[in-house]
């Protein structure tokens, strides 16, 4: 099925001609390869919830529309989420660890079916870096696969949904730990395969 979702990734880095990005067309722009890991790949009870979720997000867009603080989303989510019996726990607290002490913690909107994060927010633009990155800490600091970020402000919900992983547990449980620190890090946040499970 084709992606419905945001899966285009963001920024580019000019002046490379070989590798992730690669130039096209006229402009002098670097436009990024579609790269990602997909949803087959992920453990198949994660990528269903992950799609209940979704599921219920549309039902919230489709009733509230923009607009809104992402307060009043995220608790129309959770009712959302009540209603079709999804477990979650919401501002679930999460510590960060530092060689073996914990130096601090983070904050997940949603920690759903204790398979993966959710973080609801309603800004206008595209979802972009500083949030992805903030989600990707928090995977980390989670141990998780999967996170969704939820951005309810767009007039199309599908334009708002973007899929981040945390990369290097994926490959490191699949046996193939990156010896490049920065290989892989935005591969992950976008699937071609990601759709609503309607």
């Amino acid at each position: 099925m084709p992606n419905e979702y945001n899966d285009d990734q963001q920024g580019s880095r000019a002046g490379r001609t070989s590798g992730p990005y690669r130039r096209q067309g006229g402009g002098g722009h670097a436009q990024p390869e579609r790269r990602g890991i997909p949803l087959s790949d992920l453990d198949p009870t994660t990528t269903e919830s992950s799609r209940r979720v979704i599921g219920c997000s549309i039902e919230v867009h489709n009733n509230l529309g923009p607009g809104f603080d992402a307060a009043v989303y995220a608790n129309a989510l959770k009712k959302e989420l009540d209603e079709r019996g999804v477990k979650y726990k919401s501002d679930h607290k999460v510590p960060v660890r530092y060689k073996d002490h914990v130096v601090g913690e983070v904050c997940a909107d949603l920690f759903v079916d204790d398979l993966f994060l959710v973080c609801v927010t309603a800004r206008p633009g595209p979802v972009g870096t500083p949030e992805r990155m903030c989600l990707r800490g928090q995977l980390k600091a989670a141990n998780l696969d999967l996170g969704l970020i939820i951005n309810f402000s767009e007039r199309r919900l599908k334009d708002g949904l973007v899929r981040v992983l945390n990369i290097d547990k994926i490959n490191h449980d699949r046996g193939e730990d990156l010896p490049d620190e920065d290989a892989g890090h935005d591969a992950g946040d976008r699937s071609p395969d990601f759709d609503a499970g309607h």
